[in-house]
């Protein structure tokens, strides 16, 4: 008689499959605090980055004041728009020179090998230096309107505002360019291509109506144009316009963007 054969019982080690990693979320507030902790005990003992963050941007404007001496009136057209393009490249050089230092010492790599999101280390970066943005925006805002006789007519907070912004822009666009930096000396490299052409282009030399219509059309896809119209905004107006808001809000959209896309293009640096 034939047999059918039976079936080797099934242990449950041979069905059960190995538990699947757990996935890292994008973004803990207790990683990013620690990551920013990190980042802030480091700047700590480098005193030159510091004083270059919270310094330069008060010296270049004290300089600017007393360059023109004689015609007040200039410092105070060109004054608050410098004041917030001033931050934005301080934070965009030590942002991008910091973050590829770690990149290329290796803790970067120990750090993507633990159970820490790109978000985590992104919007770490982002607040550490974001705390000394407030800190260097409020220095210089004082330092110009109340030192140096910066006139306004609307709100100095709304330019404190406008100066954090552009400090906060300054750091996301550094941290975004070292992705693409393999040396400290080609981190540095980036500021002609992504500063200079903003700097040209964004009204501060003249207003971007009388540029020519393709320079004008580049200059209106540019945040640093959106910044200096809103500085602009409070020279001119005492209370908050649409357009301040439209600008303001911009500026912030612009930076969270590129946040976004440096976090999108960190990554392991194999060999």
């Amino acid at each position: 008689m034939t047999t059918t054969p039976t079936p080797a019982p099934t242990t449950a080690a041979a069905t059960t499959s190995a538990p699947a990693p757990t996935p890292t979320r994008a973004l803990s507030a207790s990683r990013t605090t620690a990551t920013a902790a990190r980042v802030l005990r480091q700047l700590r003992h480098d005193p030159r980055t510091i004083a270059l963050l919270i310094l330069i941007p008060c010296v270049m404007l004290f300089l600017l004041r007393y360059v023109f001496d004689g015609s007040p009136r200039t410092f105070d057209s060109i004054g608050a728009s410098l004041l917030g393009i001033f931050p934005l490249i301080t934070m965009f050089l030590v942002t991008s020179i910091a973050t590829l230092r770690e990149r290329t010492s290796g803790t970067l790599e120990r750090l993507l090998a633990m159970p820490l999101g790109k978000g985590d280390l992104i919007a770490g970066y982002a607040l550490a230096f974001g705390i000394l943005a407030i800190i260097q925006s409020a220095l210089a805002t004082g330092l110009a309107v109340w030192v140096l006789g910066l006139d306004v007519t609307g709100s100095p907070w709304l330019l404190l505002l406008v100066a954090l912004l552009d400090a906060l822009l300054g750091t996301a666009l550094g941290l975004f360019v070292s992705a693409f930096a393999a040396s400290e000396f080609q981190a540095v490299q980036f500021m002609p291509a992504v500063i200079f052409p903003q700097l040209l282009l964004c009204g501060l030399f003249t207003p971007r109506s009388n540029m020519h219509p393709a320079l004008e059309a580049v200059s209106d896809v540019l945040p640093m144009s959106y910044a200096v119209d809103g500085m602009n905004e409070i020279l001119k107006h005492t209370d908050m316009t649409a357009t301040f808001v439209r600008d303001v809000l911009i500026v912030a959209g612009c930076a969270l963007l590129v946040l976004t896309l440096g976090a999108a293009t960190l990554r392991r640096r194999t060999a």
